[in-house]
């Protein structure tokens, strides 16, 4: 799977001229074109109220890992961040996530488990992670790991999916609402709350790369991260895919939806 090795080869030599900055972020988009995984057939099916319950929950129930996850990656680019520029507004992210006490603030962790009820899941159970897919876990778990491990650049650059954010949530809240009965404002609030919070975020991010990639060489390291982050989000899709829709193969372990268990004799 992509997502074990982070890093490729990709692109042309590092020692070619470096990018301008409006070529680095032309290229960015580039890659968002190609490899979002809003082209992924999963979320096509999901988005046209093509799901059955129970793929729903699958997907309600891993891409919980993903959101749960997200915080602790955002603290480990803390930790290793000297600039306390950086730092205060890179940390308003993990309160995005985890909330920050009081009335309209639980937090983007908070929502999702909201949206988890509505679907029909035990809250507590979609906490513990334990259905979770083994591929689910082991691309959020790599990711957390790129962005411990790689530098600090690299690191900020694999945030900029969020660059391509805003049109998929628009198209979700639009097929959610169109489709599903569970879905109303308060079990999509995740998503609404996303368009306002991603655009934010990723004008930090991006701003911070164009004006720190400076060489051929770190402007490749933040293209191929953002290839890398792509690979994470399509691969839990695949695995999704694989396991509840085509050929439906449930690894040991996963959640198993109701229409899927045994008939009790």
């Amino acid at each position: 799977m992509s997502v074990i090795s982070p890093i490729d080869s990709a692109g042309p030599p590092a020692t070619e001229p470096p990018l301008s900055a409006e070529a680095l972020e032309a290229r960015l988009h580039e890659i968002g074109a190609e490899r979002y995984h809003d082209k992924h057939p999963f979320h096509r099916l999901l988005h046209g109220g093509q799901c059955n319950r129970g793929q729903v929950q699958a997907w309600v129930l891993n891409r919980y890992y993903y959101q749960a996850s997200i915080p602790m990656k955002d603290a480990a680019l803390l930790s290793r961040c000297e600039d306390p520029a950086l730092r205060r507004e890179w940390r308003h992210r993990i309160e995005e996530h985890d909330g920050g006490g009081g009335s309209g603030n639980e937090g983007g962790i908070e929502r999702w488990l909201v949206l988890a009820e509505g679907v029909g899941l035990d809250r507590n159970y979609v906490a513990s992670t334990k259905g979770i897919l083994p591929a689910t876990r082991f691309a959020v778990d790599a990711y957390v790991r790129f962005v411990r491990d790689r530098s600090l650049l690299e690191a900020v650059a694999s945030s900029l999916t969020e660059l391509f954010a805003p049109k998929i949530h628009k198209e979700r809240i639009a097929g959610l609402l169109e489709h599903y009965d569970f879905a109303n404002q308060r079990t999509v609030a995740y998503f609404k709350r996303r368009l306002t919070e991603a655009p934010r975020d990723v004008a930090f991010g991006l701003s911070y790369v164009l004006e720190h990639a400076q060489t051929r060489e770190q402007q490749e390291a933040v293209m191929n991260a953002l290839r890398f982050k792509t690979d994470v989000l399509w691969s839990q899709l695949d695995a999704l895919y694989f396991a509840y829709v085509e050929p439906g193969l449930i690894p040991p372990g996963a959640f198993v939806p109701d229409d899927r268990r045994p008939a009790s004799s």
